[in-house]
């Protein structure tokens, strides 16, 4: 009896020799019948239902793995389609002249119509006719580059209603001929508008509240400039009232110190400068009487009439020093305050010192009378208040201001109740000050306890003046 030959199998893929080892496995883990003889005659049947039954396994398993790929179709499928239909943006294929060629469920709910009744239908048409050029535009770059573009329009749905869209377009090659179409994805975007404009709105609105806050700023800052100006003319007009009570008061005190100096200058001339001429007057007859009688006594009166003449003299150049001393015209302010100073000292007792620069003397007169003045009124303050043993006058030369100091080591005063004070005492101070403004200088004055009192006045240049 002749075996059966086994037909020769074709030379099995990779695929396949892997897909028959996992068979043969699977076929090994079943349970063997037992066999009934050991006798050669058997080996070729046994191989055949063998390889019958390694058959029947990848069948199964060819089958399985089928069944497991559609279940895994099916669920990428319905993964797809929720992805694609039931996206959150619609999703459209365009060609050129912006014809859909398809479109999502949420496309077609953004344009209100069905997806059958959308397909073929122009996209541009849904666009509001202002905004329709734009969107062409966006159409021909998104055909005519690689890239991603963007584009915003207003949608008009099928009912009528509008809504603003937002339009992200790219190119696309199709495989099914040479026919050009793109990617379009669509998203609602009026609430983002919307919210755009209230913002808008709201930052007009910060900027107006922001320009109304400065302008009522600005107003109460105005308001506020009112009300100080008015506490200020308030003030002023207190001010110039007092100034003009204080004026007045001052001038009635200047015409009694007047009153008082002539009164004095009076008194002197009649004690002592007419005493002394009637003494002189005197002596005359009686020299007139004598002077045949005794020459010795003549000669004697003689004398003594020349000592009265002298003393007259000296009076008279007294009043003549205080009322304008002629070496401050003829020499200089310098020579003028050494003279004065030297006759102060004769008469007080008070030691003096005096330290200038020489470019004193290029000033004009007004102003060399002015500090001469204020030398002399501080002199006569130290000799009358002060009690002091030693008083320094130093002038020297500022940037642009000519200082001089007048120093002494008396006693001390309070500078600002004397100022204020409505007595006589404060005539000499205010003199000097308003002396020094009549030229543009400054006066001040300050005073401490056991410094003695410092007067400086400051007179500015008006002209170059120069030297040490």
């Amino acid at each position: 009896m002749k075996r059966p030959t086994l037909q020769t199998r074709p030379v099995p893929s990779v695929k396949t020799a892997k897909l028959r080892d996992r068979a043969e496995a699977r076929l090994r883990q079943k349970p063997v019948r037992p066999k009934v003889g050991d006798s050669k005659s058997a080996v070729d049947p046994q191989r055949l239902l063998h390889e019958l039954q390694v058959h029947h396994v990848e069948l199964e398993m060819q089958n399985a793995e089928l069944q497991e790929s559609r279940d895994r179709m099916e669920a990428l499928l319905e993964k797809f389609t929720d992805l694609y239909d039931f996206a959150p943006v619609g999703y459209l294929s365009l060609d050129e002249v912006g014809r859909i060629l398809e479109v999502n469920l949420t496309g077609a709910a953004l344009l209100g119509a069905g997806r059958a009744a959308l397909i073929n239908r122009r996209l541009p048409s849904y666009i509001a006719p202002p905004s329709r050029r734009t969107f062409l535009r966006f159409l021909e770059q998104v055909f005519a580059g690689t890239g991603k573009k963007v584009c915003e329009a207003p949608l008009q749905r099928e009912d009528g209603t509008v809504f603003w869209a937002d339009f992200h377009g790219t190119s696309a090659v199709s495989i099914r001929g040479p026919q050009k179409w793109c990617r379009v994805v669509i998203s609602d975007i009026t609430a983002l508008k919307r919210a755009e404009e209230a913002q808008r709105r709201m930052e007009a609105l910060a900027v107006s509240n922001e320009e109304l806050r400065q302008e009522i700023v600005r107003r109460r800052a105005v308001e506020e400039s009112l009300k100080q100006s008015e506490r200020h003319l308030s003030r002023s007009l207190k001010q110039s009232r007092y100034m003009q009570e204080h004026l007045r008061h001052l001038s009635r005190q200047v015409l009694q110190a007047q009153e008082e100096e002539r009164k004095r200058i009076s008194r002197e001339l009649h004690d002592v400068v007419a005493q002394t001429l009637t003494g002189i007057n005197i002596r005359l007859a009686t020299l007139k009487q004598e002077a045949g009688r005794n020459l010795k006594g003549f000669n004697r009166n003689i004398v003594r009439t020349q000592r009265l003449v002298e003393k007259s003299v000296d009076i008279i150049h007294r009043f003549a020093r205080e009322l304008r001393p002629a070496v401050l015209d003829d020499l200089g302010l310098i020579p003028a305050l050494h003279t004065y100073m030297k006759h102060f000292t004769a008469r007080t007792g008070v030691h003096t010192r005096l330290t200038a620069f020489a470019g004193v003397e290029r000033l004009d007169t007004t102003r060399r009378t002015v500090l001469f003045r204020v030398a002399q009124e501080g002199l006569t303050n130290v000799a009358r208040h002060a009690k002091a043993s030693r008083v320094e006058i130093n002038i020297q030369k500022l940037p642009d201001w000519i200082c001089m100091k007048i120093k002494d080591d008396g006693k001390s005063f309070q500078v600002q109740r004397v100022l204020l004070a409505r007595g006589g005492n404060r005539l000499g101070l205010l003199g000097m000050r308003e002396r020094l403004e009549m030229v543009g200088g400054r006066f001040d004055v300050e005073s401490a306890a056991g410094e003695g009192t410092t007067i400086t006045a400051q007179i500015p240049f008006g002209q170059a003046v120069g030297g040490r």
